[in-house]
């Protein structure tokens, strides 16, 4: 059945020139990069050569990278990090990942509200900093996970720089990786989240970037692998794939953002022909070429998505971490998003593997299974 894959920003496939580079360290070197013989040192070197690489991919030193299972972890690492090393108060934007909301919540932090554009609103950042006193940590992700709306980290750092100089800024940039240059958009940023498998590396493998001098104190103990940083035995072929895929994604960015950014603006043209549709984020709001965030009056995403994945769309209402939830996101939330229209929304999120046939499908695809829940349900009572 011909189908369209459209759900990158939960997970994107493994690019065919990281499966290979991981082969050999699945099958044929078993070596543990903390021991002292020949395959422990061929271990050894090829995360130190991961690590050039997605240092390179952030525009940062090799010794600031500390590897971890993931994005969740890393997030985990950096706003508990700070808070067991300072003692003193995370603060973050309303429409984070819950990896940083949870453990922010966890130390008694400050939640910051957004804009309607779910941009973190920079007036009410500045109050937060001008009137509360320790405050250790500020985390705002560079892309958002569900509308892929972008933040000026640029505003954010300067802010800090004016209120509290000593004040860590973290973002979670797993969503950005592919799309942006992370030297230069991250370049104000202290502690900086990745994770492999958003940019075409596997899943399992991830990294927090952290700049000399930020303080950090570990989550996980033991061994004291990275430094002391993250203990436990390093993942060898994952961080390989990661240090793989750091590699393309820093080669043909460009032209991939050219292309799938197209791509994404013919599947949302489409979809707003069809009569009671809009884009969630407003026109003029930063966003990665990758997301197509769209509200359908008078229909369930729910019910949508079960057609869609009948007719072969692989599709998401918000992010996979929250999937299966009855209520809107908390991002839809904090941008204001009216609950009816929260509900019947959805998100198509391409990738390095997107192409136009996927395009055609998906747009053939979502304009019939509209159609059909409008005519079942022609008041949208629903909602």
């Amino acid at each position: 059945m011909e189908g369209a894959y459209l759900d990158h920003a939960a997970s994107t496939p493994a690019r065919p020139e990281v499966v290979e580079a991981m082969l050999p360290w699945l099958a044929e070197h078993p070596g543990n990069p903390s021991g002292a013989h020949a395959e422990a040192r061929a271990a050894r070197r090829a995360i130190d050569d991961a690590r050039d690489l997605v240092a390179a991919l952030v525009g940062a030193q090799p010794g600031e990278v500390v590897f971890t299972s993931g994005g969740t972890e890393a997030d985990n690492l950096a706003v508990d990090g700070v808070v067991r090393s300072t003692g003193r108060l995370p603060v973050c934007s309303a429409v984070e990942h819950p990896a940083v909301l949870a453990p922010v919540a966890e130390a008694g932090g400050i939640v910051v509200p957004t804009d309607a554009g779910g941009r973190i609103d920079l007036g009410a950042l500045a109050e937060v900093l001008h009137a509360v006193g320790g405050i250790g940590l500020v985390s705002v992700m560079l892309a958002n996970n569900e509308t892929g709306v972008v933040n000026d980290l640029d505003a954010v750092a300067a802010l800090l720089v004016e209120a509290a100089s000593d004040v860590v800024l973290h973002t979670d940039a797993v969503q950005a990786a592919a799309w942006m240059e992370l030297e230069v958009a991250c370049r104000g940023a202290g502690l900086v989240s990745l994770t492999g498998h958003k940019l075409g590396g596997p899943k399992g493998a991830g990294a927090l970037v952290v700049r000399s001098g930020v303080p950090l104190a570990p989550i996980l103990r033991g061994g004291g692998q990275e430094r002391e940083r993250r203990s436990g035995t390093q993942n060898v072929p994952a961080i390989v794939g990661l240090g793989e895929a750091a590699r393309l994604v820093v080669a043909d960015r460009a032209t991939t953002v050219e292309r799938v950014g197209a791509l994404r603006d013919r599947l949302e043209a489409g979809l707003l022909a069809v009569p009671g549709t809009r884009r969630t984020v407003p026109v003029g709001t930063p966003r990665t070429p990758a997301i197509a965030h769209i509200c359908f009056d008078g229909v369930e995403s729910e019910s949508l998505l079960f057609l869609l994945e009948r007719d072969g769309v692989s599709a998401s209402a918000g992010s996979s971490c929250a999937s299966g939830a009855q209520e809107p996101s908390h991002v839809l939330a904090a941008m204001g998003v009216e609950r009816g229209s929260a509900l019947g929304s959805l998100r198509l999120s391409l990738g390095h593997a997107s192409d136009d046939g996927d395009v055609d499908h998906a747009l053939a695809v979502i304009r019939s299974a509209v159609s059909r829940l409008r005519e079942h349900d022609p008041v949208g009572g629903s909602a």
